[in-house]
């Protein structure tokens, strides 16, 4: 509440019209985003939200929503107009995608110092050097999202935008990164894994969040941090060996994902199965931490108190580095992304079809799934071994 009275009149309004969208948006940035966003912009985010869009992908939009807000004051003096000029556009993948050995001779090649200056003041800008054409395409298409949304015509989707585009990412050329240096496979899993031998409630639910992002096919750690017990339908045992009618029963059951990145709430298809070891470990966490209903995953105090409210994601990403640390890996080499490509690459290792490992892990883009398995199969095969 202090915070909010220390906000102006206008701002502290649309603080507490943020307040709405508590449960997507990031409370620690309700005030900074009153700051930014102006009325409109805080009107369109909540309209988006009742119109359904995904959890993830709102809150990617706010952000970059603030930082269009905060670029355009900075390097134009005035708000971010509606809609934008194609110039206006132009300039803004001027500053962000350039030639950094252009401009080691040309100072006013890429973002002016002033405008950089100002962004990093702000807390907007972090990184260095010509930004990720990832990045840069993501913040563009929010752009030509937002006139959709605002009724307007778009400007981003000119012939001399995409030219401008296309020729920018090839100057800047930054490699795109991976979000996790390297994939949690099956002996990494079994390492943190390890860590997690003792009776400490954190131990039985940090296994249980490995186990469970793993299996059900590489979960984002924001849909392991939104899991609630309403989720979880338990399924009749099945056999270890789908063929041999006489092998051991496991345990099975469903998780119902609801709305994902790329899934909505009421998608048939947003149901992934748990089977064995992962099913059992998750059944020791809800009975030792007592979960009747609500938030499956939730954080614990020193005194093994535990809390009612959910992990973050970013919790779930610290719990990933943590047990990496503890296992003797360097954690800034693993995030929790890595709990998705090493589903996949282990897929691709064990023979699963494509078709099959995408169901699981509820990729939509055979593309980006294809990837994992190709890098398996180059790691695995004979080409890159001739000079052995």
């Amino acid at each position: 509440m202090n915070d909010i009275l220390a906000l102006g009149d206008t701002e502290t309004r649309r603080a507490l019209q943020l307040d709405a969208l508590a449960s997507i948006l990031p409370m620690e940035r309700r005030d900074k985003l009153a700051t930014i966003l102006t009325d409109d912009d805080v009107e369109t985010l909540r309209h988006l939200a009742r119109e359904g869009m995904g959890e993830n992908s709102l809150r990617a939009l706010a952000s970059d929503l603030a930082y269009l807000e905060a670029w355009v004051l900075a390097s134009t003096g005035s708000p971010l107009p509606w809609p934008a000029p194609e110039a206006l556009v132009l300039k803004f993948v001027a500053h962000h995608l350039w030639d950094p050995a252009k401009r080691a001779d040309d100072a006013s090649h890429g973002m002016p110092v002033n405008v950089e200056s100002a962004l990093r003041s702000a807390g907007q800008l972090r990184s260095e050097g010509p930004h990720a054409s990832s990045t840069v395409k993501r913040r563009l298409a929010h752009w030509a999202t937002l006139h959709r949304w605002r009724g307007l015509e778009s400007p981003l989707t000119t012939p001399a935008i995409r030219t401008g585009v296309r020729l920018a990412v090839r100057a800047s050329a930054k490699p795109r990164r991976r979000k996790s240096k390297r994939a949690v496979t099956r002996d990494i899993l079994q390492r943190l894994i390890a860590t997690c031998a003792s009776d400490r409630l954190a131990d039985t639910r940090d296994l249980a969040i490995l186990l469970v992002a793993f299996a059900s096919g590489g979960r984002r750690r924001s849909e392991v941090a939104r899991l609630r017990l309403e989720q979880l339908t338990t399924e009749p045992d099945v056999q270890l060996d789908p063929e041999d009618p006489h092998s051991p029963l496991l345990p099975c059951m469903a998780i119902a994902l609801g709305r994902t990145k790329i899934g909505q709430a009421d998608d048939d298809d947003s149901r992934v199965l748990l089977i064995g070891t992962p099913v059992t470990a998750l059944r020791e966490w809800i009975e030792r931490a007592d979960i009747t209903k609500g938030a499956l995953f939730r954080a614990i105090d020193r005194w093994e108190a535990i809390d009612d409210r959910a992990l973050t994601p970013q919790a779930i990403n610290l719990i990933l580095k943590r047990r990496c640390a503890m296992a003797g890996l360097d954690p800034v080499e693993f995030s929790a992304h890595g709990l998705r490509s090493g589903y996949l690459t282990e897929a691709a290792r064990n023979g699963v079809a494509l078709p099959a490992a995408m169901r699981q892990s509820q990729h939509r883009s055979v593309q980006q799934a294809a990837r994992y398995y190709n890098d398996a199969d180059q790691a695995l095969g004979k080409a890159a071994r001739l000079g052995i």
